[in-house]
């Protein structure tokens, strides 16, 4: 990561707003993944400052389901996970609506013994897991899906060999996170290549946790990854905020010409949607990320005229999607046909939710370009996907009383604090901006 500098139009010392200092919760994506390859390293292992959502709980739910125990102190200060390494027994596995969950367990418990069944909710039922499916059947599981492709799932496992694989990876990287952190377990190393890997910055991720916990992993020159067996070791983790999630109050600092702070989320962070913050200093908003904390500040205007690929950090474009009415010329957002995948058709929501506060918009397959102009008073389509809520959330702060939710509780699926904390930063954000007209 490297640090930005600002614009030569930004805030000088005099005239630079009082910085607020945000309280972001931790990192899902780091929750989930050291979770689970705390459940695979025999032994005890303790997360601190674990993300609190529905996410990572339906998570933590599944790992007992298969064996695992998590203690929680009465404050979630930390969870300490006594791991168990493959997991044995048979066990059916909800997982509610984590995407993760549905995409990491099935191969780790293909590395055990048992027939483990995977379900979760409709919204989850409806993304696909066909090219995992494929790939673990190719690795020696039995797999077998009740729809096309998708939840439930059943996995009926004596363990897994090693081998070659390649797997289609266009639609997602969680399919590749979730073979990787498998792969210790196997009996033999395994050398995977990613076809048309998007949100690479999330595999990256993995890897730097994997070796953490004590796996070894080589990349050759071609791409492809080789792990080899052994298993983990148990390992104490901290767990820092959530970059995704701080996006939305680095979003709202630059469209108000606010200065907002995120400490624990610096130069030296495991995650790749830091990078939205490069998005924010081409549109105008002075950046500084330092060696504990990252600090954004609105300069007073936020320019246009800019065409941003934001395919490797695609959680995010959404948030700059909500904010671009508000510059001064189109913003065009490419790469992110794989966000159509996720928990909505994330393109076209933004697409029509924007058009229903009359903004203009063009939708590509895998792009949108978003004009200026002043938003009108509308209710926002949030099909349940709290990235949708969220980023609209800092529109409507930035466009006072144009912008209500019609379900501003899907928050919690990874902050369920969102309003309060948005609302203690920027008195004016008024909760009744997000009820159902």
């Amino acid at each position: 990561m490297t640090t930005t500098f600002p614009p030569a139009t930004g805030p000088t010392a005099s005239t630079a707003p009082s910085t607020l200092t945000a309280q972001i919760p931790g990192s899902k994506s780091l929750t989930n993944r050291a979770l689970l390859l705390a459940a695979a390293a025999p032994g005890t292992s303790r997360v601190w400052a674990p993300l609190v959502s529905d996410d990572t709980l339906a998570f933590r739910d599944a790992l007992t389901r298969l064996g695992v125990r998590v203690r929680a102190t009465p404050d979630d200060e930390y969870w300490e996970i006594t791991g168990t390494g493959r997991p044995l027994g048979d066990a059916r596995i909800w997982c509610a609506d984590a995407g993760t969950a549905a995409r990491f367990l099935p191969p780790y418990a293909a590395t055990g013994e048992g027939e483990f069944v995977f379900d979760g909710s409709a919204q989850l039922r409806a993304r696909p897991l066909r090219p995992l499916a494929d790939a673990l059947t190719r690795l020696g599981a039995r797999v077998r899906s009740d729809g096309p492709g998708s939840l439930p799932l059943t996995v009926s496992a004596t363990g897994l060999d090693g081998g070659s694989i390649a797997l289609d990876a266009s639609t997602s990287s969680q399919y590749v996170t979730g073979l990787l952190i498998a792969a210790p377990l196997l009996r033999s190393p395994l050398t995977l290549v990613a076809r048309d890997l998007v949100s690479r910055p999330y595999v990256d991720m993995t890897l730097a946790l994997m070796r953490r916990f004590g796996a070894t992993v080589e990349e050759s020159a071609d791409g492809s990854l080789t792990v080899g067996p052994g298993g983990y070791r148990p390992t104490d983790l901290v767990i820092e905020p959530d970059a995704s999630t701080a996006t939305y109050v680095f979003a709202a600092a630059a469209a108000t010409g606010r200065s907002v702070r995120v400490p624990g989320l610096g130069k030296a962070s495991l995650q790749g949607d830091l990078r939205f913050t490069d998005a924010l200093r081409r549109l105008g908003a002075h950046v500084e990320v330092a060696c504990d904390a990252t600090t954004v500040t609105g300069t007073g205007r936020l320019r246009g005229g800019v065409s941003l690929d934001m395919g490797e950090i695609s959680d995010t474009f959404m948030t700059l999607a909500a904010i671009a009415p508000l510059a001064d010329g189109p913003v065009t957002i490419r790469g992110v046909a794989h966000a159509r995948l996720k928990e909505s058709d994330r393109v076209a929501a933004m697409a029509r939710n924007l058009a229903a506060c009359g903004i203009r918009v063009e939708e590509g397959p895998d792009r949108l370009t978003v004009h200026p102009g002043p938003p009108r008073r509308t209710t926002i389509a949030c099909h349940r996907d709290h990235r949708i809520a969220m980023a609209f959330s800092v529109l409507g702060l930035a466009a006072p009383d144009t912008i209500s939710l019609d379900d501003p509780g899907c928050v919690s699926k990874t902050f369920p604090g969102f309003h309060a904390e948005f609302g203690r930063l920027f008195p004016e954000y008024e909760l009744p901006l997000c009820v159902r007209e």
